[in-house]
Order: C-alpha cells, then structure tokens, then sequence
C-alpha cells in the first residue's frame, strides 16, 4: 500500500536528518554529483489523483496577496480577488468534481446563504474513467453577483437525476434565419450574419443601433521599413466562411466564427508616391483578390441581461516571411451618433486602478476654455458626459458662433512600449494631428457617443502586448469608426524573418558545433514563424447613454482584469482532480517554513523580473527567460538557447502547483499570460510542424528543435479546467495527433542511424511519449472516447513489458497506428536526465491511478527508486549504472520522494530529503542591487539563479512536501 502522508514512520533516524544533512549529503555527492540546472530543456507535467491513504528593493509591482487560509469552505464559490466584484458583464469557470458523485444528465443549481437555488447554466468539460463528471463549466450573468464573503458563501450543487434546474429570471434567446443569427439577451440584440465580411451586422438597444459593420482587417506591407524606398503596403478583410451556435443559454450564448482574411482590390498603397494602386506585392488586382490568407476563430459570447459582447479572437500567420510584414490588425466597428456636436463624448482610459488611475474625457466640439463662456451649467453637463442644456439658454455668442469652434473628428492612442502612450486628436483627414496627452499605461478602454447612446471597446493585455492603439474617426459626421488595433497601424510592420543566416550551419555535424557553443539547435528553414498565432480578448459595451467617468474606469478594470470565480485550494485537493503531488501550504517547522518562504520568493522574483526588465510586447508577453547573464547583469536575450524560456522544464507546472496550493491571483494571472502566450506563440497551428513547439531561443520560434515537450497538454490543461476557456479547449483538442508530425519530422534525425525495428519511429520516453500521455489523457476525459485510453494502455504495456522497465524505453520505437512502443535498447540500460522534466513524472502518477496496467507502476517506481541511487546500487538492480547525467539531481528528488510514499519506504524518504537539501541554495534567494553605469537603469538580481534551476527546485519542494513532508527534519535547511 502507499505511504501515508500523515503515517510515514518519523523514527529517530528521520528526526536526525536535521543535524546529519549536510553530513549525509557530503557522502551521498561522491558518487552523486549535486545541482539542480545547466542543461536547457522544454515542456511540463500536471497533477494526478492520490491513491488511498490509508495508514529587496525592487521595482514596483503588485503586492503579493496574503495566501488563503486553509479552513476556508471547500464547497464554496470565492472570487478570485477575494471580495465581490463592484459588478461583472457576465464570467465563466470551472467546478471539479470527486469521482462518482455526478452522474451524466445532472442538472446544476446555486445556492445561495440562505438556501435558495438559483438557476445556473453548466455542462460537462471532462470525464472520469467510471462516467461521472470529473470537472463542470459554468456561466453566471451580471445579474448574478455571489458575495465574497465566507459567511455567506454560494455554492454549486448537482440536483438529484431527473430534476430540472430552476428557471432563470431573464433568459437570453437565439433566433436563427437563413442568413443570420440573432442573439437578444433582453437588453441588447446582437445580429451575426452566417458568411461574408461582417461580423456582426448590428447591436441595438431599445430600437435603436448602437454598432454597424463589425469586421477584422488585417494591413501588411511588402518590405520591412527601414529596407527600401518604395513599400506597399496591402489592406485584407476578415470573411467568415462558417458560423456555428456552441451555448444557446439561458445565461450565455456562445457563436464560433471562422474564417480567413481576404485581400481587397484596388488597396495597394505605395509609400514612395502615397498614391493608390492596383498593383500589390503578390501580383495583379485580381491575384490579390483571389488570396487567402490568416485563419482566424472567434467567438462571440452574450450573457442574458447583459450590455456588453465579449469577442474571443484567434489568429495564425500563415504567410511568407520575406514577403508579408503585418502592420495594422485590428477591428472596424461603425457607431452611428445623433447628438449634437457638443454632445458627443469620446474617452480613453489611461491606468484602470491604483494611484495613477485616469481618464482622458473630451467633447467633439468642445465648450469649455472659449473667450465667451456658455455658461456654468453648460460646461458642468458637458464634463460629465451629460445632455448640455438647449442652446437657447447659452450666452449668446457662444450659441451664434458656435460653428466656429472646431469639431475633432479622428482621435488615437497608441501604446508605443510599456512605458509610454501618446493621444492625438485632428479635425479631419487632411488636416494635421495635434498631440493631446501623453501618459504610461494604457488600459485599453475608449468610448464614443452622448446622450442617445454609444459604444465602449476594450482590448484586454493593452499595454503589455504593445504596440496597440485605439482609434475613432469621423466623430463629427452621422457615423464615427471604432478602430481597435491589437498590432498598431503606427507602429513599424512586424518582420517575422529570421534573425541571422544561418552562420554557416549547413550541416547536421556544424549544427551540433553551433549547439555546443551558443546552445541554439539551428537548421535551415526550421526558424520559421509560419504557423504561430496570437489570441485577444475583446469586449464591446452597448451603452443607453455616456456614462459616468468612475463608470467607464469599471468598465476598465472589467476589461482588463475580468473578475473571476475559483473552487477553494481544498477543494482542488480534496476531488483529486489534479492527482497528488501538491499540498496546501505548511509552515509548521521551521524546515518546511523555509521552503515555504524560498517557494514564495520565487515566484515574487520573477514577477518582478517580468515589470523590472520589461518581459512585454506583441510576441514576448506572457514568457519569461531562460538564463542570466551576470557580466552583463542581464538575462542572455540574445544568446542562442539560452534567450526565451519557452517552457523550458516546465515552469507553467510549477506556477500551476503554486496557485493551486496558495489561491493567490497574481499567481492565477502570471501563469494565465504564460498559457496564452505558449500555447499560441510557442506553439504550431498549421504547416509542417502544427502541433509541436519550439525549444527556447533568441525567437519564440528560431530553433529547429521543433518538439512535443513544448506544445504538451500537461501545460494548459489546468487553465482549461479551472476557466471553461473554449480556446485553450480547441488547442488542447489539435494535439491528439500530433505523433504524425512529430514521427514525419524525425526528431532523431541529427543523431545517426535509427536501430532496426523501430517501428514508425523514434521516441523519447519522457521528452515525447510524457507529452503524448498528455495530449491522449486530455482528449479521453474530455471526450469520453475509450480510443485515446487504448493508446495510452497499450503503451504502458510495452514499458511494463520490457526487461527493464524505463531504463530499457529510454529512447523506443513507436507503432503510429496503436500508440505501442517497441525496445531497441539491445537489452542495454540506460536513462536521461531529461526524461523526467517535462510532465512524464505527473502524468504517470495520474494514470497509476485512472488505468489499470500489471506490472507498470512497479517499473515507473524502480526508475524513480534508482534514478538518484548511487552507482553501485544501479549495477546490483540493472546490471549497469543506467549513464543518466545527474544535472537535475535536485529536481529528480521528487521521484525518490514517490517511490518511498508509494512503497511506505522512510528509508527511501530520507534520501529523497538528503537528495532535495544538497543545493546550498535552498535556503533565502539572495538578491542584489546594481546601479550606476554598469547598468542602463537600476536592477536587483538574483545572482546563480536559472530558470531551469527555479522551476524544477519549486517542483521537488511542492512534490516533496506533498509526498514526504512529515520525514522532512524539523530544523530549517
């Protein structure tokens, strides 16, 4: 049976640990070489279920929460902020569920403090193995708002079989004609054509359109801009081909719109002559017509009783390089106005919250500063976003000459980095900009309209993923243009070429030289960004009328920090949703304080890395780096391997563990970046390599290493669960078959010869078949398909069947068709450090205990037994020492950790604790500042530390206090 957590024996021997440690470890380091890091690697593992237990001074950033006490109901609904929401436009989530306890067909409600049930729409995202509801998704409308409060909790409860759910107070409805779909949620009605370029054709409220026109445009040049004299560049508009009806209520409705740009005649404009012309880079007017180009998928999602129209767009550049250089890519939207000139209100907001929180707030013709004043109430209504008084009560000259004051048509603001927007505003085209304000931080909230109506848009991530800008035109005529762009039109065309030529690596063996040296894994044509995308999330606010300045900043923080409700962490831990290799925090020794305290510096570190070095922009937000450089007191951004993270050692399982254990938002919300960011910009979505990512480099996407250990599920299959998230639901939905990319790419191809009966390829067990567990996992309990559970066993069988184990699968063939793996060892043993580190250690402790396989959990716990052990310990059990590189010695401490809780070894537990406390650096993270002209501004760094090292020393130190914590001695390390 497996060790208890609460039972593992604590005799005198482990209590000693504490005096003995650095003794022992002493003796273990000569024949086990110590350190957590040095070799670079990629992708995740994610948490199973727990068998039966039955025995400085640094830069500004947010203020890390105080972690949620332990006791807090797990059967509640809490905000992810902790307090309630001032208000929401509707939210999302997802609700885990212990085994057996929902079958299919049950209906959810909520239930309020007081015991009402109140009506909640929900359906099933994933399955356990007996049939029952593994994890709920669910949607609330604004109307619905749950306190935070623990005394009056609201919580989810499943009805018995056969009993409806209760009514809801304002269902939304969806109509459906030949042409459109229309979606009213009793406020607003929303009509989405089935094909064409329109998005949305219209949102009215009370009768009256508020939006016209909805489209995606996409603008690209044929030359970078600073090669050239002559640019054109080339305007192409989004076409929807399908529309499909996902959710139709009663709280959400759910439309999925996709299609692909198309390059509009007649829009060539050449920047030498800045004429038109009808010629573009890709051949005649009638060439450029016919092309297609930039998939995209979005959904369009409405809650009942709500104003607002929340847009998620996805987009992949499928072009060429050294021809195609996107400018502008935004949405067109046409508001129509009716007020009078001096009654229409544009605003955008500067910072949403804090002490810098802001609103730039104007008129089309304003009334305010003239020589001639309209008068105190007139100028009061007009700064408010009021109807001004008629103008029969203004002072006379003001309401006979007011023609002579100029009406602003155009005004922008554009985010050029992270530190600085601009406002401009003009008359007319034709007519110059003049500068309007200048400000940091932009949250990506504009407004325009007046008394009769008007629209709000928001983009959310504005400023971090600059350059981006928001745009309103035409404001003084019937109808003004919202233009919300995610890459500004301003800012120079993106050039998604490579970044040198190659260096002379045109062979596999001076690939390996380059390797060896700038640890960059190069080769022709692999550094390609053919097939990378990029998500936005979009939200559009019908509005009766021009609200209030604190109302628009709400809409603000809504946009940018959607509120968000979560399960308590007992609650993840309690259903075994996400296995058992994670525990709440405890700090009731100093020793397990200590590790808590460094886990908790960690993280603070690189969340201050992300503001102090500036880890944003278009391509770079939501990914952190690889390797410090501390001659150049700076992470080595511009050295081969060793530049963007890209997963590298799975640093999304550590901050998923993390928030899982703590509920800390600020870690909910660095981990949610590095999902959107890796799982689309790391990732490919069509070509040659769709379904891989690639190793870390100088570019998200420079390295040939293209690998399944980056695009895994294990990284994204936590934000799913715990949002609902569609998107990331149709991400993890590709990879099901991305073992027939990876078998036709050859992974292995750099290496020599492949054995003799391989099979259809070659694989490594941890860095590949890990990830395909993953991906095959995912699939099963999402989709219920006994398939994907078939490849999976039979897999485990071929490990389980080989005469050592994962020390004979180290590297195996692979059958395409069946998912089996094939020995080629030779009957020699041997390992990698790398096999481990990327999610093959999670994923397996999931499947131990959801599929039944003799003889294959007693394989993965002689590696995790043997994998640490000394030399000679491996010949008496293999033979031979198994050749695994002890670089990740301290991360591979989690796998002794497993072995002794599943083997209820506290022989075995104390070395595992010996193997974690070898890195001197478990203590504090030492930090320094350096200033002055070493440096371009004033850094604190954290010398020796790697991400590498970070994620797996958190990984083992969550693991092992999860597993072993009671054999930790009781003395800080």
């Amino acid at each position: 049976m497996p060790i208890s957590r609460r039972h593992l024996l604590r005799g005198p021997a482990l209590l000693a640990l504490s005096s003995a440690a650095a003794a022992a470890t002493a003796a273990t380091a000569a024949s086990t070489p110590a350190g957590t890091g040095g070799t670079a690697l990629p992708a995740p593992p994610r948490a199973l279920p727990r068998p039966p237990s039955d025995a400085g001074d640094l830069p500004s950033a947010p203020a890390a929460p105080t972690p949620l006490p332990h006791d807090l109901d797990p059967q509640a609904l809490r905000w992810l902020d902790g307090a309630a929401p001032t208000g929401h436009a509707g939210t999302d989530w997802g609700w885990p569920w212990p085994r057996g306890e929902v079958r299919r067909g049950q209906a959810f409600a909520l239930r309020d403090s007081e015991g009402r049930l109140h009506a909640l729409q929900g359906w099933p995202l994933a399955w356990w193995p007996d049939g029952s509801v593994k994890w709920s998704g669910h949607a609330l409308p604004p109307a619905l708002t749950p306190p935070g409060e623990a005394t009056k909790a609201w919580r989810i409860v499943a009805l018995p079989p056969g009993k409806a759910a209760p009514s809801p107070i304002t269902p939304l409805r969806v109509e459906e004609t030949a042409d459109a779909v229309i979606v009213d949620t009793g406020v607003i009605r929303c009509t989405v054509p089935r094909r064409g370029a329109t998005l949305v054709a219209s949102i009215t409220r009370g009768g009256v359109d508020l939006l016209r026109e909805l489209r995606l445009v996409a603008d690209a040049d044929d030359a970078p801009d600073d090669e050239g004299p002559r640019r054109r560049t080339r305007r192409s508009c989004g076409e929807v081909e399908t529309v499909d009806i996902e959710q139709r209520g009663p709280h959400r409705a759910v439309l999925r719109l996709r299609g692909r740009h198309r390059v509009l005649p007649d829009t060539a404009t050449d920047t030498a002559t800045a004429t038109a012309t009808s010629t573009t880079a890709t051949g005649s007017a009638a060439d450029a017509a016919a092309r297609a180009w930039l998939p995209f998928d979005l959904r369009l999602y409405l809650y009942a009783g709500g104003d607002a129209l929340r847009i998620m767009h996805s987009w992949v550049f499928d072009g060429d390089p050294q021809r195609d250089f996107p400018r502008g890519l935004g949405l067109i939207a046409d508001v129509p106005l009716r007020d009078p000139l001096h009654d229409r209100h544009l605003r955008f907001a500067g910072a949403a919250e804090g002490p810098d929180a802001g609103l730039w707030a104007e008129a089309v013709r304003g009334l305010t500063g003239l020589r001639r004043d309209p008068g105190a109430e007139v100028r009061a209504a007009q700064l408010e976003g009021r109807a001004c008084p008629p103008d029969s009560t203004w002072q006379r000259t003001v309401r006979e000459l007011q023609d002579h004051i100029p009406a602003w048509g155009d005004f922008s603001l554009t985010q050029h980095s992270p530190d600085a927007f601009q406002i401009r505003k003009r008359t007319r085209p034709g007519h110059t900009w003049i500068h309007a304000a200048d400000g940091a931080r932009a949250a990506g909230l504009g407004y325009v309209g007046g008394p009769g109506g008007g629209l709000a848009f928001g983009l959310r991530d504005f400023w971090q993923r600059h350059p981006a800008q928001l745009e309103v035109r035409g404001a003084h005529t019937d109808t003004a243009q919202v233009r919300l762009w995610w890459h500004s039109p301003d800012a120079p065309a993106m050039d998604l070429r490579p970044y040198h030529d190659g260096l002379g690596q045109d062979t596999f063996e001076q690939q390996r030289q380059g390797l060896e040296l700038t640890y960059e894994d190069y080769e022709p044509g692999f550094d390609t960004a053919v097939g990378v995308g990029r998500s936005h999330e979009i939200t559009l606010f019908a509005l009766a009328a021009t609200p209030s300045r604190e109302r628009l900043l709400q809409l603000a923080r809504l946009v940018q920090t959607p509120p968000r409700l979560v399960a308590a962490p007992r609650r993840y831990l309690d259903t075994q949703v996400f296995g058992p290799l994670w525990s709440l925090p405890d700090r009731g020794t100093p020793a397990k304080a200590a590790i808590e305290d460094r886990l908790d510096s960690l993280f603070d570190f690189y969340r201050r890395e992300a503001e102090q070095r500036r880890w944003t922009g278009f391509w770079d937000h939501g990914d952190i780096r690889h390797t410090y450089d501390e001659d150049r007191h700076e992470w080595r951004y511009d050295v081969g391997g060793f530049a963007w993270d890209n997963s590298e050692l799975s640093p999304d399982l550590w901050l998923w563990s993390a928030f899982l254990r703590s509920g800390r938002a600020d870690i909910f919300r660095f981990a949610e970046a590095m999902v959107r960011h890796t799982s689309e910009v790391d990732t490919y979505h069509l070509g040659r390599f769709q379904g891989l990512g690639t190793r870390h480099g100088v570019l998200h996407w420079s390295d040939s290493a293209k690998q399944l250990r980056i695009s895994t599920a294990a990284y994204r299959r936590h934000y799913h669960y715990l949002t609902a998230d569609e998107r990331i639901g149709d991400l993890l939905h590709a990879l099901r078959d991305a073992d027939r990319t990876l078998i036709t790419l050859d992974p292995g191809r750099k290496l020599g010869a492949r054995p003799s009966g391989a099979g259809d390829g070659l694989l490594g067990v941890g860095t590949d078949w890990g990830a395909l567990l993953a991906n095959w996992l995912t699939e099963w309990e999402r989709s219920g398909d006994p398939r994907w559970r078939d490849r999976i066993r039979r897999g485990m069988q071929s490990v389980a069947a080989m005469p050592h184990g994962f020390f004979s699968a180290a590297t195996a063939g692979y059958e395409l068709e069946t998912g089996a793996l094939i020995d080629v060892s030779g009957g020699r043993v041997g390992a990698s450090h790398l096999s481990a580190v990327f999610g093959l250690t999670e994923m397996v402790a999931d499947l131990i205990a959801l599929v039944d396989v003799p003889g294959f959990e007693d394989a993965w716990l002689q590696y995790c037994a043997l994998f640490n052990a000394p030399v000679e310990e491996q010949r008496r059990a293999l033979g031979a020492p198994h050749g695994g590189a002890r670089a990740l010695y301290v991360g591979h401490s989690r796998l002794t950790a497993y072995a002794a809780w599943r083997r209820r070894d506290p022989a075995l537990a104390q070395r595992a604790w010996r193997e974690f406390l070898s890195d001197p650096r478990s203590g504090p993270l030492a930090t320094r500042r350096v200033d002055g002209p070493a440096v371009l501004r004033p850094v604190i760094e954290a010398p020796g530390l790697s991400t590498n090292d970070a994620a797996q020393w958190a990984l083992a130190a969550i693991q092992n206090l999860a597993l072993i914590g009671d054999a930790l001695p009781e003395a800080s390390p």
